[in-house]
């Protein structure tokens, strides 16, 4: 496996990835720890965790798993609590945890828009906020939330889904302006089809008319969304504040 360069080390620094038992928060958080950082991985799987916990540490890195429920305000201050305690500083926060239920408008129940809310509205907003009041004893810091393709084509089948990613999109843009000033930088992530638990839920006919559309002609890969959060949690992005990222291999264009 290649080096990481330089430009990109996060030596020194702690990081905080949600939803850190699978898929996309796996490979950033073995990414980040590749990379320097000291990670907690927060997931409600706790299998999931304790796995990708072993990877890092097999791989040298350092991290360290918790089974925490991220709308749950009380356990997630407590989680990062105990992440300061142990390294004594926090820098990024990644807030990839997501939950998708697809169904058209007239199927969509209540527990389906809840949920989708829950998770990818209220577990960004519960997460940041815990978290910014621990960056700003240093004067500095990432927000790095998952917003999603479908917030910009739309999907069909994705309107809890979509709704609650637009508003992690408004809440990054907002918080850019709030917590810039105070050395913080806020942006997001969009993934367009990757290869992953959440792919696999899409027909397979339907996958493969959009892929042949796709100029990429693939699905991505979680270490490619990964690369981008670690790009956007160096000092390289420094100057990169309120933007949504695509990497969507020209989703958008389709």
């Amino acid at each position: 496996m290649s080096e990481i360069p330089s430009a990109l080390s996060l030596q020194g620094r702690v990081a905080v990835v949600t939803g850190a038992g699978s898929g996309i928060g796996a490979a950033t958080s073995q990414l980040l720890a590749r990379a320097g950082a000291h990670v907690a991985l927060l997931d409600r799987d706790a299998a999931g965790v304790t796995r990708t916990a072993e990877a890092i540490g097999v791989a040298g890195g350092e991290a360290l798993p918790f089974t925490t429920d991220i709308t749950d305000s009380f356990a997630v201050e407590r989680t990062l609590d105990r992440v300061v305690e142990e390294w004594g500083r926090l820098d990024v926060l990644v807030n990839n945890a997501g939950e998708l239920r697809e169904a058209p408008l007239d199927d969509l129940t209540d527990d389906d828009l809840e949920e989708s809310l829950d998770i990818n509205l209220r577990g960004t907003l519960v997460c940041t906020r815990a978290a910014v009041p621990l960056m700003m004893t240093r004067g500095s810091g990432r927000v790095l939330s998952a917003a999603s393709m479908s917030t910009r084509i739309g999907a069909v089948g994705l309107t809890a889904y979509a709704a609650s990613k637009a508003a992690v999109v408004g809440m990054t843009r907002t918080w850019a302006r709030e917590l810039g000033p105070k050395g913080i930088t806020a942006n997001a992530v969009a993934p367009g089809l990757i290869d992953s638990e959440t792919t696999s839920t899409v027909p397979s006919g339907e996958l493969e008319a959009t892929l042949a559309r796709l100029p990429a002609r693939r699905l991505g890969q979680p270490d490619e969304v990964a690369a981008v959060y670690l790009f956007l949690a160096s000092d390289l992005a420094s100057f990169i504040n309120g933007a949504v990222v695509g990497v969507d291999g020209g989703l958008a264009l389709v």
